[in-house]
């Protein structure tokens, strides 16, 4: 049986033919920089694409969602040329599928981990063993990441596991499939509390961070970045080698990232 990713670029390839019939000349996929990035990346690479359109006149679009997602995706033949994952796991299966270029892998950014309210009022938490946080959350539930999947929430299970928190909130968690819908309950009011990256507590004024997670309460956060293998675009090496350059990091950097050297 045919892969998907194998019919999906006969589909293309034919679907270029059959433009071109016409007199439409289609913009070739090689032409342009196509990103899939975790969500919590959108705000700064949002910056750091447009700061590259205006330097290069260069084509590029992004498409966020979770990691686990969008590494899904690439293995079923989205047509990525870029993926920047938020935890090296995701990294790591699409290496071992052979889906990504080695040697063009690298760690581009880190992030830390912090508790979110939208209560303007809340005061500050100290996150550490013996937290009543099933006290704080009351009736309410703690929104995370999916901590089966998303690395939000699979760094934020394991703080609370590292801290012995775990037990009093399994059951008290609202799963979401990426951490910006996370932070979107907490946003909105309908969990009291959360557990986002500090870059999304910076990126929505709706929410108020009042808690940093020690650094030694779960694996330290680090988002890889590589070229996929089947990547066709002329200007994929040249797009990873600006993000990676003095000119990208203070667009992640204003978001709160730091720039892994």
């Amino acid at each position: 049986m045919m892969r998907l990713r194998d019919w999906l670029k006969r589909l293309a390839l034919a679907l270029g033919i059959v433009l071109s019939g016409t007199g439409f000349t289609p913009v070739s996929a090689a032409e342009r920089v196509t990103i899939f990035a975790a969500a919590s990346l959108k705000n700064a690479l949002d910056a750091v694409n447009a700061e590259w359109k205006r330097q290069t006149e260069g084509d590029v679009t992004a498409s966020y969602a979770a990691s686990s997602a969008l590494a899904k995706q690439i293995e079923q033949g989205g047509p990525a040329d870029i993926f920047i994952s938020a935890d090296l796991a995701w990294m790591d299966y699409l290496a071992e599928k052979n889906l990504i270029k080695a040697d063009s892998r690298s760690n581009l950014l880190g992030n830390r981990l912090v508790l979110v309210s939208a209560k303007a009022d809340a005061g500050p938490v100290d996150i550490k063993a013996g937290l009543d946080l099933a006290g704080l959350l009351g009736d309410g539930r703690l929104a995370m990441g999916a901590v089966d999947s998303v690395p939000a929430g699979k760094y934020g299970k394991a703080a609370l596991e590292k801290l012995g928190l775990w037990p009093m909130v399994a059951d008290r968690v609202a799963g979401s499939e990426s951490v910006r819908a996370a932070l979107l309950l907490v946003s909105r009011g309908e969990a009291p509390y959360g557990i986002v990256y500090q870059t999304d507590a910076a990126a929505d004024s709706g929410v108020k961070m009042v808690g940093t997670f020690p650094e030694d309460s779960h694996p330290p956060i680090i988002y890889p970045i590589a070229i996929t293998a089947d990547s066709a675009s002329p200007d994929a090496a040249a797009y990873l080698d600006f993000v990676r350059s003095p000119k990208a990091a203070p667009f992640f950097e204003a978001q709160g990232f730091t720039v892994l050297k």
